[in-house]
């Protein structure tokens, strides 16, 4: 059986692909990661056991924020043009979270990570 490589894309190049609005995090969109995940139940997050995942939600509230924080998950992708709000913002900024804000549909997003090799987390 042939071993699968795994691809590791910076956010960087997540926010480029997606033409997506970088709210903070602008010090880190060199950092790598190797998974995406799209989901806006946070108690399917929780159930994640991989660190460098970029998270894929339409939920915009604090309990994303708190589940990636606890998840230690580098990276989150709003889609569906919702908006974070500062105390999201200031929570991103001091457990080093990048936020961006996308335009596109989840079902979009996740197509075009996908195509670009952002491999799924099972």
């Amino acid at each position: 059986m042939k071993e699968e490589t795994l691809t590791i894309m910076n956010i960087g190049k997540i926010c480029n692909l997606l033409k997506a609005k970088l709210i903070c995090g602008a010090n880190l969109l060199d950092k790598e990661v190797t998974y995406g995940f799209a989901s806006d139940l946070m108690s399917d997050v929780l159930t994640l056991d991989n660190d460098d995942i970029v998270l894929i939600t339409g939920l915009t509230n604090m309990q994303t924020m708190r589940t990636a924080e606890i998840s230690e998950i580098p990276c989150i992708v709003f889609v569906r043009n919702k908006k974070v709000t500062d105390e999201m913002i200031k929570i991103a900024i001091d457990n080093d979270i990048v936020l961006l804000e996308c335009k596109y549909s989840m079902f979009k997003t996740i197509g075009i990570l996908y195509e670009n090799n952002l491999k799924p987390v099972y």
